[in-house]
């Protein structure tokens, strides 16, 4: 059997290409040290989007690839992936001309000035051109006021322009879902696919060594040893510190900034955006989303050079003032304070090193690098971000068989993500189905909704093997025991904080209690994931996680 590609990291890059390289018969090992989807790929905007303040940048080449990749995954994963209308609030016919023109030609004095309605305009001309989607709506600018639009302070705003773009709830499933799709690749294939999480690898010479990672000192023998073909260093934020730990040495290759989001409940501020989003520009320039979240509202972002541990990014005070304070201004007639905030993360974006050039002027580009020197073939992937992944994964598993001598023979451009399936061709014959589902099984329908978000047209599948209809609903939520000790066994959870923050999204319900964290902590047990007399101190990690890294409350 020939030897595997190591891919270091299990975020949405690493996933991606573990897929791509498997259907070009490449077998994989994926290593990482934490969960799938722990890192950035768990705390973006949750936005599928072609980059629009990417033009002002000059950059359209990026912003043409990533529009192309909205298309693929509006049709390839829709069950993820939903159509969202984005408007954006205008307070001034002209403006901002000067530096947008400096911005697009790389020159000095791209400040941060306000952007005026003629110049938005043109920018969402520009973009509908390049999108060539004839799927979704073209851009518009109406009066503030106007049928359809959010009601913003008519005070401080006159005109909304909007345009369309798309939103991804849960890339944490997401990215999932495409290492259910690499396991099923593999598996048809007769090739080797196998998921660490929690591991490290270890060089020794041409040898990689693989550890779990646990407390204390290090176990003294591998559970793996692997003499790979190539290894690829998809960590993101944790690039520069894997090349470290396979004694590459190299440059540095990340500059990783901060981005902050919280997610609301506020009853009004949803019923005010009404299934729309808002792109508003802050004071200092920054672009921040006020956006639908399901049946929260999500608000983000910050943009602060990181040097910190990634993992260790949480949001500050400061920064959660900074956001409230743009809603409050847009909004003002729909108040929000500090006690309105149900949860908040942070994560760092995985940019390109550049010195010190502005957080926002970076290129969100990806490529892949190759270190030298070394006796092993040893890669990073630079850059990058939620909506190219795919074409990512195909240009760097492109690169990487050329150095090996061979050609790909497949791509993911037209694979469906598993749940993507057969799926509804709009929303009242989703609803349909979702209801019939629902009766069939004995289930509320809003149990079946909470399951087809996670996983799509396989609900059906996943409650008639699990006999849903005679299980009972995690306490106070609406996802079925059923399809948690589903997901247990089929989606490579180990951990409390596994399932909380990043199958079952019990992270964004408001009612999670610590009842339905001992319930599944229980479950755990039954798979052989934890023992009886574990369960206390993991529901109470669990909680003062919850508690210190999202300020989110358990009851």
């Amino acid at each position: 059997m020939r030897q595997p590609v190591v891919v270091l990291g299990a975020g949405i890059n690493g996933a991606a290409l573990a897929r791509e390289l498997l259907l070009n018969s490449v077998p994989v090992v994926l290593v990482d040290t934490s969960d799938i989807a722990y890192g950035t790929t768990a705390y973006s905007s949750r936005l599928i989007h072609g980059g629009l303040r990417y033009l002002e940048y000059g950059d359209v080449a990026l912003v043409r690839e990533a529009l192309a990749e909205r298309r693929r995954l509006l049709d390839l994963a829709p069950q993820f992936v939903q159509p969202l209308e984005i408007q954006i609030p205008l307070s001034q016919r002209g403006g901002g001309w000067c530096a947008s023109a400096a911005r697009f030609l790389g020159m000095p004095g791209g400040g941060d000035v306000q952007r005026g309605m003629w110049l938005i305009r043109g920018g969402l001309w520009m973009y509908d051109l390049l999108a060539r989607d004839r799927q979704l709506p073209t851009h518009r600018i109406r009066p503030v006021g106007a049928a359809g639009t959010v009601p913003v302070d008519s005070q401080q705003f006159r005109w909304m322009g909007s345009y369309w773009d798309a939103q991804m709830a849960y890339p944490e499933c997401f990215t999932v879902a495409l290492l259910e799709d690499a396991r099923q690749v593999a598996d048809h294939s007769g090739i080797e696919f196998t998921l660490y999480t929690y591991h490290r690898a270890v060089r020794d010479d041409r040898r990689l060594m693989i550890y779990p990672v646990q407390p204390g000192d290090p176990p003294s023998e591998p559970v793996r040893v692997v003499e790979p073909q190539a290894v690829i260093n998809a960590t993101g934020a944790w690039v520069d510190h894997a090349l470290r730990g396979l004694d590459i040495t190299a440059p540095r290759t990340i500059g990783g900034t901060k981005g902050t989001h919280f997610v609301t409940n506020h009853p009004d501020l949803h019923a005010a955006l009404d299934g729309r989003g808002l792109y508003a520009q802050a004071s200092d320039g920054r672009p921040v989303f006020v956006l639908p979240l399901q049946s929260s509202v999500l608000v983000g972002t910050t943009d602060i050079p990181y040097d910190g541990e990634p993992g260790a990014a949480v949001a500050s005070e400061e920064e959660l003032e900074y956001l409230l304070g743009l809603v409050n201004h847009l909004l003002p007639h729909v108040p929000i304070s500090r006690d309105d905030i149900d949860l908040h993360y942070a994560g760092v974006r995985p940019l390109p090193y550049s010195g010190d050039k502005k957080p926002g002027a970076i290129s969100r580009r990806h490529w892949l690098e190759r270190h030298l020197g070394g006796t092993m073939p040893v890669y990073s992937i630079i850059g990058g971000k939620l909506t190219t992944c795919r074409s990512l994964a195909e240009d760097a598993t492109g690169q990487l068989l050329k150095d090996l001598g061979r050609q790909p023979t497949t791509n993911s451009r037209q694979r469906v993500v598993p749940g993507g399936e057969s799926y509804p061709a709009d929303l009242d014959t989703l609803g349909q189905l979702q209801t019939t589902l629902a009766e069939r099984y004995a289930l509320p329908v809003a149990s079946v909704v909470a399951t087809w978000s996670l996983l799509g047209t396989r609900t059906e599948r996943v409650l008639q093997d699990s006999q849903a209809g005679q299980s009972v609903l995690l306490p106070g939520c609406d996802v079925p025991r059923s399809v948690a000790k589903w997901v247990i066994q089929n989606q490579w959870a180990h951990r409390l904080e596994d399932l909380i923050e990043r199958r079952l999204m019990l992270l964004y319900d408001p009612r999670l209690t610590k009842v339905c964290l001992e319930d599944l902590a229980t479950m755990l047990v039954e798979a052989g994931h934890l023992s009886t007399s574990e369960i206390p101190a993991a529901v109470a990690a669990t909680i003062q996680r919850l508690e210190t890294h999202f300020g989110k409350h358990v009851q």
